[in-house]
């Protein structure tokens, strides 16, 4: 996580009384329908697999390269 989402992490949730003028315009959302609008959203569908696919591919063919002079380097 990013750390200059770290402070607002840790804040928390705000806490209201029961039952005052913001609690009655803005009763607690229900978990189920808080995690569906903040679930990861991702744009670029496939991204993270090829992603890891490269990654995967780079350690395999090129996990011996610190031993390797900078002037053989491929």
């Amino acid at each position: 996580m990013e750390e200059r989402y770290r402070k607002v992490l840790e804040k928390g949730k705000p806490q209201h009384e029961p039952y005052d003028d913001f609690y009655m315009k803005h009763p607690p959302m229900d978990l189920a329908r808080r995690a569906k609008i903040f679930s990861p959203f991702d744009a670029l569908k496939g991204f993270d697999e090829e992603i890891a696919s490269t990654e995967l591919n780079f350690e395999t063919n090129y996990s011996d390269l610190e031993h390797v002079p900078a002037e053989e380097y491929p």
